[in-house]
């Protein structure tokens, strides 16, 4: 497989902790429903190795399922260049985007943001209309980035475009949750290994500094005969030069942590696609990587995206809808563990 590239060093260093940094950031005040916090409670960015595996059904439904259990969710469509949450949720042409934002037409977030239909679930609506969108300049993707933290929500969710681009893997790693979104096929979970593995090793980056590891790092991300492959490869050589500085890194390193969903499982063996991803990875990369369950293949699904409906709208009794309400109660679970005040 191929190995991520070498960021430029202006680009080595995107926001956040990987692992769901917790520094707050101003207030902002936001529209009406939404409740007013110093950033979001959690952060979701939803990714996959490429496109057509379901991330935006995904992430249109798990925002209804935690808007329906009573928190205030912000959808946003970061699919810079190929935006269709919209469409998703039954949204029409939106009147305003993210490219306006981004364009400084409107000056601040909530002047974006418009109402799904659904109680409690809002949107910004993808950059759908600029040609340039998906590559934002470093300095738009910071300003972007520290906005979207400033939002008042109890629940952010990133819906992302497919593909391992410096922006997208900078949305992934900087949320509380990254999940996966994976197809029960060979090319698929090829790819998705392969977005986990430059997900993994752009959060490398961001510590090469602080760990004095720049040549150690070089060495992981070359593609020569001989270079480092794995996180175990990496500690390696980072605790022959300080034994100390690899215990740290072992342990911040530990919480970068996937959440993977298999969508579109047909069979008993595709539902157990998720698990056996997860053992794969944390056998060779030495990683834990969370199965968070599988979305079984339900024509009512299909039907709900032909109507530009959520299907947990459209048909809350169907087997994806329940799938998915399965997976918004684990994060809730998660988060729960985290923090004591959660609801």
């Amino acid at each position: 497989m191929s190995e991520p590239s070498r960021a430029p060093r202006s680009e080595a260093r995107a926001p956040g902790s990987g692992s769901g940094a917790k520094t707050p950031a101003p207030a902002v005040s936001g529209p009406p429903g939404l409740s007013q916090r110093a950033r979001p409670r959690r952060v979701i960015a939803v990714g996959g190795g490429k496109g057509g595996v379901g991330k935006s059904m995904v992430s249109a439904n798990l925002g209804v399922a935690l808007a329906q259990a009573g928190l205030n969710v912000l959808l946003v469509d970061a699919d810079l260049g190929g935006a269709n949450l919209h469409t998703c949720l039954g949204v029409g042409q939106p009147a305003a985007t993210l490219s306006d934002f981004l364009r400084k037409n409107k000056a601040t977030l909530e002047e974006v943001i418009i109402p799904t239909g659904v109680p409690r679930l809002s949107l910004i609506a993808g950059a759908q209309d600029a040609l340039d969108a998906a590559n934002l300049k470093y300095a738009q993707k910071q300003k972007l980035l520290k906005t979207l933290m400033g939002a008042s929500a109890d629940y952010l969710i990133l819906d992302l475009g497919a593909g391992t681009s410096f922006n997208t893997i900078d949305f992934f790693i900087m949320a509380d949750h990254g999940l996966l979104v994976v197809l029960p096929e060979p090319t698929s979970v090829e790819n998705a290994y392969r977005f986990a593995k430059a997900a993994f090793f752009r959060r490398l980056q961001q510590v090469e500094a602080q760990y004095g590891i720049q040549d150690i790092v070089e060495s992981a991300l070359t593609t020569r005969e001989g270079s480092l492959r794995t996180l175990h490869d990496v500690l390696a050589q980072v605790r022959h030069k300080d034994l100390a500085a690899a215990e740290r890194l072992e342990k911040e390193l530990a919480e970068f942590r996937i959440r993977l969903i298999v969508n579109q499982a047909r069979t008993d063996a595709d539902q157990n696609v998720g698990v056996a991803v997860a053992a794969a990875w944390k056998k060779f990369f030495g990683i834990e990587m969370d199965d968070l369950g599988a979305i079984r293949y339900d024509d009512e699904a299909w039907r709900a995206v032909r109507k530009r409906r959520p299907v947990l709208i459209e048909r809350p009794d169907s087997p994806a809808s329940s799938a998915i309400q399965r997976i918004a109660s684990r994060l809730l679970a998660l988060d729960s563990n985290l923090d004591p005040s959660s609801p």
